[in-house]
């Protein structure tokens, strides 16, 4: 089949043409000269030849490039599943209207045991008789579907028959099992509104990747999905049991039965943002809660922070404020990855590049790791320590002032406040899941030893 390929935004390429590091994480290839002449074509999003598909397939595999589907399947091979708990008229006025926008396609409305028995036109609708989490709803829908090609859509999201079909054509690859879009949120003219806009937990991002655990989208939320029915079905559907973190799970254990899903933010829906704080914080804590029962399942793939030893080294020294110790270990660091990156083949530049984005990655992610899962150790140790009380501090505020910065908010002192209590309210979701459940696993930090997780594909 010919098609074309773009490549990973993480994509550098020696000048010999023939070594590769590109993706997430990150993986090394060397290749032969036809291989060479297929990563130019990939560069230049140009028709691949006959045979490609030895190279190509690990390129897609590995995330370093990914596929351009512009073609819509057709509306008969899709069924959309709707699960719904609707409160309000005003909510029966929403999922009225997204059915209207999704015309074309055969859609099945779960009534998780709303108020009122939902009745809308244009969907079949199934009651179920108690409330049972929106992945039993997803379930019953899932029971009910006869296409080959299954869309999970919430009731609070905004997407049209054309997209839905759009995403269900990315898996014209047949290892591709679920799709998921870009999700953005609606702006309400609200803080939280203007708040979600830059800092929604349901947008993953503008590059297109392979979800897998600990990579650069880890997981999507079921928000809006397109999945291979059969596939869906062949690994049990969603976890009933989990209230929350049902569509983490999913994902993740698709991906360890070594099915492909990926992200295509091309593709573009909204999603309602909460109208007030406290439903916000509310979310926040409840995702944090999940946390706990993710790790029971799937161990290391949640933790807070995950890091090689000689990045974290540098970030550590200046989260916690001793710059005299983070600058002399600056040339030490990029020593070490010059020397260790060098059978890559890249060039100095590219090395430089590479340590400078893994060391600021880990700056970030350490400060976010103390924000918002490790903010109570630091808040006790701070009575104790200056230095502790200084990490907690840059790391709770740096983040709100960088953003004032880039997003230039209206609302200024709302943008800061809500920021930190973002961290705050998710951290204590994660404690809170953690004594539920009487493990700290989720908790615990992951140091790797890797040249920044470095993986050969030769």
């Amino acid at each position: 089949m010919s098609i074309r390929l773009r490549p990973d935004h993480q994509w550098f390429r020696a000048s010999d043409g023939k070594s590769l590091v590109a993706g997430s994480p990150l993986t090394f290839f060397s290749v032969s000269d036809k291989g060479a002449n297929i990563l130019t074509l990939v560069e230049n999003n140009d028709l691949l030849p006959d045979g490609h598909e030895q190279l190509t397939d690990r390129l897609v595999a590995a995330g370093s490039a990914h596929p351009l589907w512009h073609m819509p399947v057709s509306a008969e091979t899709i069924t959309v599943v709707i699960p719904a708990f609707l409160k309000e008229s005003r909510d029966l006025d929403r999922l009225a209207s997204l059915i209207r926008r999704l015309d074309g396609l055969q859609v099945i409305v779960v009534d998780d045991c709303s108020q009122e028995p939902i009745v809308v036109p244009g969907a079949t609708v199934i009651r179920h008789d108690s409330n049972k989490g929106p992945g039993a709803a997803r379930n019953t829908g899932l029971a009910n579907v006869t296409t080959p090609f299954v869309a999970f859509v919430d009731d609070d999201a905004l997407i049209n028959e054309e997209k839905i079909r759009l995403l269900a054509a990315q898996m014209n690859d047949p290892r591709v099992v679920l799709v998921a879009p870009r999700i953005n949120s609606t702006d309400n003219n609200r803080l939280t509104g203007e708040y979600e806009a830059h800092h929604s937990p349901l947008t993953m991002g503008e590059h297109p990747t392979i979800i897998r655990p600990l990579s650069r989208v880890s997981y999507v939320p079921a928000a809006v999905i397109v999945c291979r029915t059969d596939a869906i079905r062949q690994a049990n559907g969603f976890n009933e049991a989990m209230r929350l973190g049902e569509d983490v799970d999913l994902v993740w254990r698709l991906a360890a039965q070594g099915h492909l899903c990926r992200y295509e933010p091309t593709i573009t829906c909204e999603h309602e943002t909460r109208l007030t704080v406290r439903e916000l914080l509310k979310q926040r804590f409840g995702y944090g809660t999940s946390a706990a029962a993710l790790s029971q399942q799937h161990r290391a793939a949640v933790t807070p922070l995950r890091a090689n030893v000689i990045l974290l080294l540098p970030a550590l020294a200046l989260i916690f404020g001793y710059i005299w110790i983070f600058l002399p270990l600056l040339p030490f660091v990029y020593a070490w990855y010059w020397i260790t990156l060098r059978r890559s083949g890249l060039s100095l530049l590219q090395r430089t590049r590479l340590t400078t984005s893994g060391l600021w990655s880990t700056i970030r992610l350490l400060a976010s790791a103390v924000s918002r899962a490790w903010w109570p150790i630091f808040f006790v140790l701070s009575f104790f320590s200056f230095s502790a009380g200084f990490a907690l501090f840059a790391s709770a505020l740096t983040p709100p002032i960088y953003g004032l910065m880039r997003y230039k908010p209206q609302r200024l002192l709302g943008y800061i406040a809500l920021r930190v209590l973002d961290g705050l309210a998710y951290g204590t979701g994660v404690w809170v899941g953690a004594f539920r459940h009487r493990s700290l696993r989720c908790l615990m930090p992951i140091v790797t030893g890797s040249a920044l997780r470095l993986r050969s594909k030769g």
